[in-house]
């Protein structure tokens, strides 16, 4: 009986401490660091605090290796081969010829308002020196006319730029395509919580520690430093911001911003100052460039455009400081 007794006793103690271990408290883990022309902060929570550390790092290396194969500034780089090979082939990696690929299908499907080749108009339009200056009609009018996608052959890895006067920029697709892998990656390492976030291109994993959604929040766009206009949730999701009040300066009395209309060489004047979609999380690539797109469109087409993508949702934030949503994006402005 006493043997009985000590067994059963034995087998609650292993169930408890089985029980116990289940229970354990995760561990916040987070880390920022400069990649992408932005500031990126990737948060994981971990029962094992060196292992998440671990898996941090090696995501922010993962991202660096992306952005050494994608940007087109970096010397090296399979854009800036692609950029500087005067009209011959370059072969490049998968995951460049991915994105290069899912560029031209952004431009088609924007009927051009959005385009990957308008590297040679974004070098004239230099929102980081410490002087800006608007360019001369000239020099816009000849860069706007080496735009055009259907300019971009690929056969296997080979890119080859007809004609060699385009230059390929990836910037309004890459962020939220390698924040998506990103993602991809460190949930592939055991996370199962855990947000990425590319300076307004947010990626989450699976669901708060608490199994509440994550809750993301907007910027706003008429406000001084990082105040929040308010805030959407998402679990397993992708949230991507894009505004015009993010890079622009003053010159003449009139303030220039980054979104440029590849038709006319100038910013895009519209009633948009900013835009938020959602989508699933393997579609952040794609979500990064329809952000541009609906501040290339204006508010109105804009929302024709999201309503025909049926994983997309999306919030508009207007020069008059109206909110205009799809019908399936929740939002909570902050009063």
């Amino acid at each position: 009986m006493k043997r009985i007794v000590s067994l059963s006793l034995l087998c609650i103690m292993i169930i408890i401490a089985q029980t116990g271990c289940g229970q354990k408290e995760k561990k916040e883990i987070s880390d920022s660091g400069f990649y992408l022309d932005t500031q990126c902060t990737i948060t994981v929570y971990s029962e094992d605090e060196e292992k998440g550390k671990e898996i941090v790092a090696d995501a922010f290396e993962l991202c660096k290796n992306y952005e050494d194969k994608m940007s087109k500034t970096i010397k090296g780089s399979d854009v800036y081969k692609v950029n500087n090979a005067g009209g011959k082939a370059v072969s490049v990696s998968d995951e460049t010829k991915e994105v290069i690929e899912m560029g031209i299908e952004m431009c088609e499907a924007s009927d051009g308002k959005f385009d990957i080749t308008v590297g040679r108009l974004t070098d004239l339009w230099d929102f980081k020196s410490d002087d800006p200056e608007v360019p001369s009609e000239n020099d816009l009018e000849q860069a706007v006319s080496t735009v055009g996608s259907e300019k971009i052959k690929i056969r296997g890895n080979d890119v080859v730029i007809e004609g060699g006067k385009a230059k390929i920029d990836l910037g309004g697709i890459a962020k939220g395509y390698i924040s998506g892998k990103v993602a991809d990656f460190i949930e592939e390492q055991g996370v199962e919580n855990a947000v990425i976030n590319f300076g307004g291109n947010v990626v989450t994993i699976g669901k708060k520690t608490d199994g509440s959604d994550w809750n993301v929040g907007i910027q706003d766009p008429n406000a001084e430093g990082q105040q929040i206009l308010g805030a959407t949730k998402a679990a397993d999701q992708a949230v991507i911001t894009s505004g015009i009040y993010e890079r622009k300066f003053k010159a003449g009395g009139k303030t220039y911003h980054h979104i440029i209309d590849p038709k006319t060489g100038y910013p895009v004047e519209n009633d948009v100052e900013g835009v938020t979609l959602k989508c699933p999380r393997d579609k952040a690539g794609q979500c990064d460039a329809m952000s541009t797109i609906c501040l290339l469109m204006g508010s109105d087409e804009g929302m024709k455009f999201i309503e025909s993508n049926k994983d997309f949702e999306a919030l508009f934030y207007c020069k008059d400081g109206s909110v205009k949503k799809t019908e399936g994006m929740d939002f909570e402005k902050r009063e």
